[in-house]
């Protein structure tokens, strides 16, 4: 045995550790909104921030101290207070930082609290349901893909589809499949006024969400939610379907896939937004957006998909000659790959 790689590894486990255990700090730093609370408040003691948030000073001493400790929070030892630097508050207390990291960190909580029952399917081989996780999963994932959104759907995924621009500006009709709380679709249509939308996925209380923030977005009027089965309710005819981050969860994306053609107008087009992945797994070894990505996949994309028949189980690192095969058998005849980027796969069908 190679003693200097055993400490290596050591090493490397023991920082792993560490991380976690840092996350759950941070996401109490989100949770409690002590990040937003210190966001340009400039030097704050333990005593200020208790008064700002009506938290526990105790509680919050030692977790100021972790935080400095960490290196979150810079310490002034002659006054004894902390501030969050501004550059760090991009990363941890504002959610429209195209930086912004906290929505990854609460969907890591949730992904914790479910692990007994991640544990049993293992052991069983029957899937885990999204909507078994903590209500948590939602928000952070939503938190989580939103800045990525923000920078790249109307800006790089959907110019680099052929001709779709022109025609969302002349006013196309838009499904959004596994929609979520509705980022994606919100972000399309305040791009594209002339455009309709609708969008839908299984799981009631992200419709009810993404339904509110329309509404508060003042586009409900051209925009709209349901519950329902991507593998059924896809009546059309659409000029654009979109699945983004959703296709790998489903237990039956040929089957989802196949409604989408179904439902598209003969000049339609598929839009299919999924992880960045090499398509062997020796090309992603060490990748860290492929670690991210697998890490998620074993406790949440897998699971839900093994929760469906028939329980493709894609993966979130499934790679784009997978899913080519996937929208091929789906009945697609023009399937190409648009875009690659350093986090996304963006993927054009045609019927």
């Amino acid at each position: 045995m190679n003693a200097a790689k055993v400490e290596e590894f050591y090493l490397q486990i023991a920082q792993e550790a560490l991380g976690a255990t840092l996350s759950l700090s941070n996401h109490l730093g989100d949770l409690l909104g002590i990040y937003r609370a210190m966001a340009g408040a400039g030097p704050l003691t333990s005593t200020d921030l208790a008064t700002r948030t009506g938290l526990s000073e105790r509680y919050l001493r030692e977790w100021l101290s972790t935080q400095a400790v960490a290196g979150h929070l810079s310490y002034d030892p002659a006054t004894g207070a902390f501030e969050l630097p501004d550059e760090h508050a991009a990363v941890l207390a504002d959610d429209d930082a195209v930086t912004s990291r906290a929505g990854q960190i609460e969907a890591a909580a949730a992904a914790w609290l479910a692990v007994d029952g991640i544990a049993a399917a293992f052991r069983s081989g029957e899937g885990f349901g999204w909507h078994r996780h903590d209500p948590r999963l939602f928000t952070g994932v939503s938190r989580f893909f939103a800045p990525l959104y923000r920078m790249s759907l109307v800006q790089q995924w959907l110019p680099a589809l052929d001709g779709v621009v022109e025609r969302l500006r002349s006013g196309a009709h838009v499904l959004d499949v596994g929609c979520g709380h509705g980022t994606s679709t919100l972000l399309m249509a305040e791009a594209f006024p002339a455009s309709r939308f609708e969008g839908i996925d299984y799981h009631e209380a992200s419709v009810e969400a993404a339904r509110q923030a329309a509404a508060k977005a003042g586009v409900d009027g051209r925009v709209h939610f349901h519950v329902g089965d991507a593998t059924e309710d896809a009546a059309g005819p659409w000029d654009l379907i979109c699945f983004f981050d959703a296709l790998h969860d489903m237990g039956d994306p040929v089957a989802a896939a196949r409604r989408a053609r179904e439902a598209l107008a003969e000049d339609g087009t598929l839009l299919v937004v999924e992880p960045a992945a090499a398509d062997r797994l020796e090309d992603r070894i060490g990748n860290p957006v492929s670690m991210s990505y697998y890490a998620a996949s074993t406790v949440m994309c897998v699971p839900h998909s093994l929760s469906e028949e028939p329980g493709l189980a894609l993966g979130a690192q499934a790679g784009s000659e997978r899913l080519r095969e996937v929208l091929v058998q789906a009945g697609f005849s023009r399937v190409r790959l648009a875009l690659t980027t350093e986090y996304n796969l963006v993927i054009e069908a045609r019927p």
